[in-house]
């Protein structure tokens, strides 16, 4: 039996399947990968979150970026990767996606957002760090002025994206939601990720050591293909061309 069909028997013996996303899920939309040769980091250096706060030149270079790149994720669509767990959640066995982007793909693929951990927050959303309030934002980035950042109507807070920025901890209640999700499933698919940031990172082996079988589809190796039961080194649309055909 090859893998491939070995996977699509473990694919309809599973009820309680979790995703695992990263960057490569989304590189397939347009969306430049942070960290390979040749992504944003090596473009730009990162604004840190007391950066943010403390230096007003920072914030203006932060909120320049933040709207040169706005373009490329509000126009972005979801790929037949991003389907391929809406289909498993119509199938109702999709316990969830835990996801380390921050681009809102998972949401415009129709996937309820109770259905969605997004580990590193949304671009989609900007929060007060004053009050904690949060909005769309698309009506921000429309007029936005790059040269005066922007700042909460309400109570005159400084406003930002509401991602995970560098110095900035995840945020707890989503992190005790993505354990109790990997715990809980029976297989878990690692989609598009090179598994190396943590502690994201440690969620598919949390899966595995709780019983569940792992399946990692990413281009390069990982970390954790040894404790994996399949490994495909393959362009994500181009393996679901093959598995579901």
């Amino acid at each position: 039996m090859s893998d491939l069909l070995a996977f699509k028997q473990l694919i309809g013996g599973s009820r309680e399947i979790v995703g695992f996303t990263g960057a490569g899920i989304s590189t397939e939309a347009g969306i430049s990968d942070y960290r390979s040769q040749g992504g944003i980091w090596e473009k730009f250096t990162p604004v840190y979150l007391s950066e943010f706060i403390e230096d007003p030149e920072k914030r203006t270079l932060y909120w320049q970026r933040k709207l040169a790149l706005w373009e490329s994720i509000a126009q972005a669509q979801p790929t037949r990767a991003h389907h391929f767990f809406v289909d498993f959640h119509r199938r109702g066995v999709l316990r969830g996606v835990v996801t380390q982007n921050i681009d809102g793909l998972h949401e415009k693929s129709g996937l309820p957002s109770e259905k969605i951990v997004n580990l590193h927050g949304s671009t989609l959303e900007i929060v007060c760090l004053g009050c904690g309030a949060i909005e769309d934002a698309a009506p921000l980035m429309a007029r936005l002025d790059p040269e005066k950042p922007p700042v909460c109507d309400a109570c005159g807070g400084l406003l930002k994206p509401n991602t995970i920025s560098f110095g900035q901890q995840l945020v707890q209640a989503d992190l005790i939601r993505a354990e109790r999700l990997v715990r809980g499933c029976d297989l878990l698919i690692a989609a598009g990720s090179t598994l190396q940031v943590q502690p994201a990172a440690s969620y598919p082996l949390l899966a595995k050591e709780a019983g569940a079988k792992l399946a990692i589809i990413t281009l390069s190796e990982t970390p954790l293909d040894r404790y994996a039961d399949f490994v495909f080194n393959e362009k994500l649309g181009d393996f679901l061309v093959r598995l579901e055909s």
